[in-house]
């Protein structure tokens, strides 16, 4: 008997932050489920631990493209490897970013610099690089953006305002993506159990005066959750927008929040 094709079988799915956290997550799920796998990031020893984690779990081995994202010669590096080992791709997940929390007064020009440079110019670059091969394939891109897009904090303001920037340029993207046939939406994750979300709390309580325990506690009781995100819970909605059941979503930003989220939109 045939075995039953899986959902992504020969699609190939890029995913920038691929190495560790929600990308990593979301790369594994998209293995799984039968698709070639891409992970940029700047560690290759990760990427390295990566590739083997999903390989190991029976999924084709990724392709890894270490590299700086800040940069554009990275992002060239990450399309030109792709275009030159598969010559197409069918599903960009931008999961690359991690902006600093901190007390307002305290934070230097480089926490707001680093902060756009790596999650929304990474964005945006591997966007237009990865357009045109996306517009032939009729694919997706999912954008990982944050909550904090729709939920200003005094003490994580670089995140509000690269995750907004995030939001709104994914937003007018998708009126490209009606022409151009290119799904695009966006992921609004709320706090998730990442490395990336401890060193949050850690920053948090430095510019609080309190431990980062305290920090975690204080913000599960104001957002009201039962409990942090997973990165799993991310990874099954990028699934299911990536997916032909999801092809009439399109220009929509879906928080994955517990419910944090206090407003209307």
């Amino acid at each position: 008997m045939k075995p039953v094709a899986k959902e992504f079988e020969d699609k190939i799915v890029v995913v920038s932050g691929g190495s560790r956290g929600i990308g990593f997550a979301i790369a594994s799920a998209f293995a799984r489920n039968g698709a070639q796998t891409v992970l940029a990031a700047s560690s290759q020893e990760r990427l390295a631990q990566a590739a083997q984690r999903i390989k190991a779990a029976g999924a084709a081995a990724p392709l890894t493209v270490a590299g700086d994202l800040t940069t554009l010669a990275a992002c060239e590096k990450v399309h030109s490897l792709v275009m030159e080992r598969f010559g197409r791709c069918d599903v960009l997940v931008n999961s690359a970013g991690a902006t600093r929390a901190g007390a307002f007064l305290a934070q230097p020009d480089s926490d707001w610099q680093e902060g756009f440079a790596l999650k929304f110019h990474a964005c945006v670059r591997l966007c237009r690089l990865f357009w045109p091969t996306l517009k032939a394939t009729q694919g997706v891109i999912v954008n990982i953006v944050g909550g904090a897009a729709r939920t200003p904090d005094p003490d994580f303001l670089v995140g509000g305002a690269v995750n907004a920037a995030m939001a709104n340029f994914s937003k007018g993207l998708a009126g490209l993506g009606k022409r151009d046939g290119v799904n695009v939406n966006s992921i609004l994750p709320g706090l998730t159990e990442t490395e990336r979300v401890h060193a949050l709390f850690a920053q948090r309580a430095a510019a609080n005066d309190i431990t980062p325990e305290e920090a975690r506690s204080r913000a599960i009781a104001k957002d009201g959750i039962r409990r942090l995100g997973r990165p799993e819970d991310v990874a099954e909605l990028a699934l299911f927008l990536a997916s032909e059941r999801a092809r009439h979503i399109q220009g929509t930003a879906i928080a994955v929040d517990g419910g944090s989220t206090p407003g209307l939109y």
